[in-house]
């Protein structure tokens, strides 16, 4: 078995999930999930298809992010693995609307940070083993950035 780290190519401030899903059918019942979350939402996705002629499928409603999933999937190349990328929208405003797609398997990442992507290859084919999702923790919070994280929740919109 061969082990490799693949960065995500994604330009800064886009958002990113990554995922796995069982049929080709994920594609269609994807993009109609994204899309019915908001009218605002530009997203490309891409989706690995694991038997018959193994093709990278794609959709989405920005051509950018389509090419950019496109070009990440190539390069990932695992199995019933499917990439996301969001603009104008939050991996908040979409994971349950993803989770709820009946092929998806479970998802592996949802951030804007910089990700890197663990691939096992066996004679088989590529399997992700997981991801290294952002830098690692610096400390513990404290009281002030307790009040700075409820803070920024609340100018956000999410917490009253």
């Amino acid at each position: 078995m061969d082990v490799q780290v693949l960065a995500i190519d994604k330009p800064e401030g886009l958002n990113v999930i990554l995922g796995q899903a069982h049929f080709i059918k994920t594609v269609e019942d994807l993009h109609e999930a994204l899309a019915g979350t908001s009218p605002h939402l530009k997203f490309g996705f891409a989706f690995c298809e694991a038997s018959g002629p193994r093709l990278v499928r794609y959709s989405g409603n920005e051509p950018e992010l389509v090419e950019l999933a496109t070009k990440n999937a190539q390069e990932i190349a695992a199995g019933h693995s499917f990439i996301v990328f969001l603009r104008e929208g939050y991996p908040l405003n979409v994971l349950n609307a993803i989770k709820q797609v009946p092929e998806v398997c479970g998802i592996l990442c949802a951030t804007a940070n910089p990700v890197e992507v663990l691939i096992a290859e066996t004679a088989l084919g590529r399997a992700i083993l997981g991801v290294v999702d952002g830098s690692p923790s610096l400390g513990v919070e404290n009281p002030a950035d307790q009040d700075d994280r409820k803070s920024l929740l609340r100018t956000l919109g999410y917490k009253l």
